[in-house]
């Protein structure tokens, strides 16, 4: 198993503790120094709180951990291709490297709708690599949705 699909089983852990909790299930973590410093998971229901995707937690709590809000060297694994507000705030936190699992074609800002990793005008570029443990992150996005939706079915 790669390294990268490693982590990105980890992130898959995280984004289960989202789905227990009635979340959409998108876990993160970052990494430095091949150690995982940060883990996220989307709260955004439970905290009342539309920023708070899986990659902003794991982004506050990186920083809080490191004393910075730049986390250079730092690569983030997430289970889902991360939105305009969080590939931003990626950029301006300087991630080494962002890694994620599957695609998010309603609002995927890495390359499905638009990738803002690749605007030659902004001033920081964090390498991207897509596509790992893809299948395995689909999935589990799939199989919530199609549980919400039969207990939506019981429920009329």
């Amino acid at each position: 198993m790669t390294r990268d699909a490693i982590y990105m089983r980890q992130a898959i852990s995280q984004a289960r503790n989202a789905w227990a909790l009635g979340e959409v299930p998108v876990g993160a973590l970052i990494v430095k120094d091949g150690q995982i410093i940060a883990t996220g998971f989307n709260q955004p229901i439970g905290n009342h709180d539309p920023t708070a995707h899986a990659e902003i937690m794991a982004l506050r709590a990186a920083a809080a951990i490191l004393g910075n809000y730049r986390l250079p060297g730092c690569e983030m694994y997430v289970t889902l291709e991360p939105c305009a507000m969080c590939a931003g705030a990626m950029m301006h936190a300087r991630l080494a490297r962002v890694v994620f699992g599957a695609n998010d074609p309603k609002t995927g800002a890495c390359g499905s709708v638009l990738n803002l990793f690749e605007q030659e005008q902004l001033n920081h570029h964090t390498e991207l690599t897509a596509g790992v443990l893809a299948e395995e992150c689909g999935t589990l996005l799939k199989e919530f949705f199609a549980e919400r939706r039969q207990a939506q079915q019981k429920q009329s």
